[in-house]
């Protein structure tokens, strides 16, 4: 009776130390933690990513934008337009967010085609293609 009292004490204890904590976390958000989180619900997709050439500089993308080097953009013709998500260098475990923009080759194999400034970040500028997780980033 005595065990089954204190196991009954331990998981009603813990329970609620789990719910105070949720709460607390709830109510106040880590300021240093990026607000967009991974959508769980979407299953990471993997594949070959590559980046944009030079000639591609100036030039309109799909969504009416001008492309520009300098920004966080991507190409890709399995998610929609204007989805925000997380690529993963699977060689070096770099990470980089950027948003969707516009639209590659339909013939073109590969998953994702990243603006020079992405393909910088995950360093993979000397090699040209690097293997990559992608991840949606909930809105």
């Amino acid at each position: 009776m005595k065990t089954l009292f204190f196991v009954l004490f331990t998981a009603i204890f813990s329970f609620s130390l789990n719910h105070i904590s949720a709460q607390t976390h709830k109510n106040h958000p880590d300021k240093t933690s990026v607000h967009r989180k991974v959508d769980k619900k979407i299953r990471p997709r993997y594949g070959v990513a590559s980046y944009y050439a030079k000639k591609f500089n100036g030039r309109k993308m799909t969504n009416g934008e001008i492309y520009r080097p300098d920004k966080f953009t991507a190409a890709c013709n399995v998610l929609p337009l204007n989805t925000w998500i997380k690529v993963t260098n699977l060689r070096n475990h770099k990470s980089v967010i950027v948003k969707i923009k516009d639209r590659m080759n339909p013939k073109n194999k590969r998953l994702v085609d990243l603006s020079y400034a992405a393909a910088k970040k995950l360093g993979y500028l000397s090699s040209g293609l690097t293997r990559v997780k992608v991840e949606v980033i909930h809105k």
